[in-house]
């Protein structure tokens, strides 16, 4: 009877093993790609759906928060990361400095400034013309977060409102809590977290007033793309099922895909957060870049100063094409 029992507690523990090691087989068979995010938002929903119902497939993700684009795209320069994810600007900056392997976007994710506008309490806020006067905490000069506040401000015709660009997108929150500013533009989860903390109240979203362009896409280098098509295809499609989901899909069901993402955020906050960008129109419906679009993006930075010339649409993306 013992040989009997010890033989199937062998075969169990065998049988335990082979399925183990065919799981660990199964995910040493999968890509190993870096992907450098800009900051870790909620504004990015898209991309975490694709990532939490695996919809990269075959790819195996590694995630690794590098604050402010320029040094996501150095880190894509660097080879420190495969792909890089923030806002194109930083390509467009690269290329004109004369980055010989240029950074090419592949795939789009958001669509307009994903900003909330915090201000103070007691500061009262019905239109953009109520900033006037105000000293707003807004990024790194020459970023997309500045860039967009900027032209929302002209959109408007708002005039006489102090830009303070001393502070790196990464401390925006600290220098307003420590009592810098009338207000300051934070992404989610900041904004709803500073208004929780009592600092002040979310007063608008930036992307109603800055127009629509490429705000964040994904980016590679050209030789990483050209060795890599099959990678590029497949994030491409991870990333066209995403959107597809938030799409066609509510706050609380976005949420529950989502919510190992940002563990330390309640559901209630999480539901309110998505529905804000659902609301605003963030998301692209494809990731398909557009032309137009990088001329919008581009005749922002013109305007401000940041670049002297356009550069070539087929020279900052790379066009995926998916039978």
């Amino acid at each position: 009877m013992k040989k009997i029992i010890t033989i199937g507690l062998i075969l169990i523990i065998l049988t335990t093993l082979t399925i183990v090691n065919s799981l660990n087989k199964k995910n040493d068979d999968k890509k190993k790609i870096t992907v450098a995010e800009v900051t870790h938002s909620i504004f990015y929903a898209p991309f975490y759906v694709a990532l939490e119902k695996g919809y990269f497939e075959d790819l195996d993700i590694e995630l690794v928060l590098t604050s402010g684009a320029n040094n996501v795209v150095a880190a894509v320069i660097s080879g420190d990361a495969d792909i890089g994810f923030c806002g194109p600007e930083a390509t467009i900056y690269a290329t004109l400095n004369g980055n010989k392997d240029t950074i090419k976007s592949f795939a789009a994710l958001t669509k307009r400034d994903g900003q909330f506008l915090v201000l103070r309490k007691g500061i009262e806020f019905n239109d953009m013309s109520d900033l006037e006067g105000l000293t707003i905490l807004a990024g790194r000069s020459g970023g997309m977060p500045l860039l967009n506040f900027k032209n929302a401000l002209k959109n408007t015709n708002t005039k006489n409102v102090t830009i303070d660009d001393s502070v790196d997108f990464a401390n925006l929150t600290s220098a307003f809590i420590s009592g810098s500013g009338d207000g300051v533009n934070l992404f989610e989860p900041n904004a709803t977290k500073l208004v929780l903390e009592g600092y002040g109240y979310i007063a608008t979203n930036i992307g109603t007033y800055s127009g629509v362009v490429p705000y964040t896409t994904f980016n590679a280098s050209s030789s990483f793309i050209k060795e890599n098509k099959e990678v590029i295809n497949t994030f491409y499609k991870g990333i066209e099922k995403g959107l597809k989901f938030v799409k066609e899909n509510n706050a609380t069901t976005i949420k529950d895909a989502i919510k190992n993402q940002f563990k330390e955020t309640s559901d209630e906050e999480l539901i309110t957060m998505i529905d804000n960008y659902k609301k605003a129109d963030s998301w692209y419906t494809t990731p398909k870049l557009i032309s137009s679009d990088f001329t919008n993006l581009q005749d922002i930075m013109i305007d401000n100063k940041e670049i002297k010339k356009y550069v070539d649409f087929n020279t900052l993306v790379h066009v995926v094409n998916i039978d």
